[in-house]
């Protein structure tokens, strides 16, 4: 099983990786968009999410494994935002469905991924706005979530500072469009999985979100997993059969 590799853009970072079931997509239960993590930075890559899109297709699911520029290599607010929303709009053009489409996100990748769910919200000229596929359903594996927040408490030290190019404070709007706490209440379903004993980005996160987002009505649920931060990525354990376990549900 290989992937085929589709470009977005000119950089070197623009490219997603296509994994289809065998067969093809015509017999594809679904979409899934994968977003990795490492904290927005430039040294972490797509290669983190390979393993759950060979998972993926071979449970009989579409994956697109999607990279984008990072923060040290060209990335950061708003090229980061700008490279997701345009790697997911691009499977317009790929064979695929994009009618039952999830984005699958982990750490950095999880705040991505919320934040792709909510870009119809955002206003014209916003990065990302107007989107040309939309996100019927969002999983945040150990997501940071709460994006300012993860700024003002050190979550990841200055990860979240360094993508934004600032703290909340010296740059209310752009955190205002870049975090997904801040487009609370979402059109779609959101799944926050998280273990209580990552060390990484604190449960706390998942759990500030989903109660902020039922308290708005939107559907949003907290899922407690076994592991730490780093079992959500791992194909063969418990975590990552408990995403996927959820996922039919999710996508309706």
């Amino acid at each position: 099983m290989r992937p085929t590799a589709h470009r977005y853009g000119r950089d070197g970072d623009q490219f997603g990786e296509l994994w289809l079931p065998a067969g093809g997509q015509a017999g594809a239960r679904a979409t899934v968009v994968l977003l990795h993590g490492g904290f927005w930075r430039a040294r972490y890559s797509a290669t983190l999410a390979r393993p759950l899109a060979r998972d993926l297709a071979g449970r009989g699911y579409a994956a697109w494994n999607l990279e984008y520029r990072r923060v040290g290599h060209g990335g950061g607010w708003p090229a980061t935002f700008a490279d997701v929303a345009a790697g997911i709009d691009l499977l317009a053009t790929l064979p695929v469905d994009t009618s039952r489409l999830v984005a699958v996100g982990h750490s950095a990748g999880g705040h991505l991924a919320v934040w792709a769910a909510g870009r119809s919200k955002l206003p014209a000229g916003a990065p990302g706005a107007g989107p040309g596929v939309e996100l019927t359903a969002v999983v945040s594996q150990a997501g940071a979530v709460c994006l300012a927040d993860c700024a003002r408490d050190g979550v990841g030290g200055t990860a979240a500072v360094d993508l934004m190019g600032g703290t909340p404070a010296d740059l209310p709007e752009a955190y205002r469009l870049a975090d997904p706490a801040a487009a609370i209440p979402l059109g779609v379903p959101v799944l926050c999985a998280h273990a209580r004993a990552d060390d990484e980005v604190p449960f706390a996160q998942s759990a500030r979100y989903v109660e902020a987002a039922t308290a708005a009505g939107a559907r949003a649920r907290l899922l407690e997993t076994p592991g730490d931060h780093y079992t959500l990525i791992d194909p063969a354990g418990p975590d990552w059969a408990m995403v996927v376990d959820a996922l039919p549900e999710l996508l309706g």
